[in-house]
């Protein structure tokens, strides 16, 4: 009998007053979703939270519980409102301190840069104690894993480059795979029958979005989940469903990470 293959999870935090006030737009959740799909691991919550002290503890504990691996974006930067490293330090109970390969990195980033390694720059040195660095080959201020926290940039350029390092160290698990049908039928239409498939088919996920195309009202139906046979088997159910209806049902470029197809306006 062939192994289940194993699900493989995690959780996003996302940190930052500016994400929360919208003078930033976040662009840290999608790249993560898209490339720890690929890679078979489940990004299954993302949260994001202030520059406060009490909620950044709380979500990384309640998170690192619950998931395989938990990644944060923002906060480890110079200044005073950079307070994720103290946090993740707090949260595992480990004291927060200089760490001497994080400070050589920084002397020899500044050494002759004609910047001085100030007071404010020397905070980025910090971890909690016993840290394994992240690699920063874009600003050389690296991140660090704790256990299955993963603590990165929430400049996107730089938080991808921190990615990029860490992701060969990841388990992946069972990928997922997805099938996309494009229907001129509104979500109504297609509601009860598509329930009723879902009831057959509980081990997927099949969602339905909406769209505007030409003037014309349709939904895209998707379906996703990591047995290929049971996704192409209910896509094949699908289609007899949307002709039943009386429309003409038309595939979707796959896609091979397996993720949801971008929303027409």
């Amino acid at each position: 009998m062939a192994d289940t293959p194993k699900i493989v999870t995690a959780a996003l935090l996302l940190i930052g007053n500016e994400l929360l006030s919208g003078r930033t737009k976040d662009a840290n959740l999608s790249y993560l979703a898209k490339q720890l799909t690929a890679m078979g691991i489940r990004l299954a919550e993302a949260r994001v939270v202030g520059d406060d002290e009490g909620e950044i503890v709380g979500a990384v504990n309640a998170l690192r519980a619950k998931y395989d691996y938990v990644f944060t974006t923002g906060g480890i930067g110079p200044t005073h409102d950079d307070i994720t490293c103290e946090c993740v330090a707090k949260a595992f109970g480990r004291r927060y301190m200089v760490n001497e390969e994080a400070r050589r990195i920084l002397e020899d980033y500044y050494d002759g840069s004609g910047r001085d390694l100030n007071e404010a720059r020397m905070r980025m040195a910090y971890t909690p104690e016993g840290a394994e660095l992240v690699d920063n080959p874009i600003s050389r201020a690296p991140g660090f894993r704790v256990e299955n926290v993963i603590v990165m940039a929430g400049i996107p350029a730089v938080m991808r480059a921190m990615f990029e390092t860490v992701a060969p160290s990841l388990e992946s698990g069972a990928k997922v795979v997805s099938r996309a049908v494009s229907v001129l039928l509104g979500e109504g239409d297609i509601a009860r029958p598509l329930g009723e498939l879902q009831e057959r088919y509980e081990n997927l996920e099949i969602g339905s979005y909406p769209f505007v195309r030409n003037s014309k009202f349709g939904t895209t139906l998707v379906l996703r989940g990591t047995d290929e046979a049971a996704v192409e088997a209910a896509a094949q159910e699908l289609k007899k469903i949307v002709t039943a209806l009386g429309a003409t049902p038309e595939d979707e470029p796959a896609t091979s990470d397996g993720s949801w197809p971008k929303p027409e306006a």
